[in-house]
């Protein structure tokens, strides 16, 4: 499907983190804007730092699917350690922002091991400088999380950007 939100786990069957439900509003996302997400995740064991994320970008052209480069950490990037990206962003000792906090989802690694549930939530999605090469059009993501060799999670994402 090109041009609607769509998602599929793409991992092994035995995969300890599996997304069970996941909805995204607009469609196509808008740039600045708010998003309405709604998500639903098990997760079959406690996963520590460090955590490596692996992320293929790919922008449609036509027919074509082309994978975009990593830029500035943007893009077809691999992140070694999420969890010390996350500290950077949440302190330890920080409260997790909302709507995290409601929920009791964790922002900070270890992530223990059980099932997590985002409602439907509204986040703001600022005016960001977007490079050049991702600008509107059609994506398509598919990110890996591993441990220590082992992949843990695998999604496949499509959605449209619209700025």
């Amino acid at each position: 499907q090109v041009g609607g939100f769509a998602w599929e786990n793409c991992g092994d069957k035995r995969n300890p983190v599996v997304v069970q439900s996941l909805s995204v509003a607009p469609d196509p996302i808008t740039i600045p804007g708010s998003l309405r997400v709604s998500a639903a995740a098990k997760n079959g064991k406690t996963l520590a730092s460090p955590l490596k994320a692996m992320l293929v970008v790919e922008k449609a052209l036509g027919d074509l699917w082309i994978q975009l480069p990593c830029i500035d950490n943007v893009g077809s990037c691999t992140y070694d350690d999420v969890c010390a990206i996350i500290d950077d962003i949440i302190p330890p000792g920080t409260t997790c922002p909302e709507p995290l906090l409601s929920y009791g989802i964790p922002c900070h690694c270890p992530f223990k091991a059980g099932s997590y549930s985002l409602p439907a939530s509204d986040f703001d999605l600022p005016d960001v400088e977007l490079p050049s090469w991702m600008t509107n059009g059609n994506y398509r993501v598919r990110a890996v999380i591993s441990s220590g060799g082992e992949e843990l999670g695998c999604l496949k994402l499509a959605f449209s950007l619209q700025s």
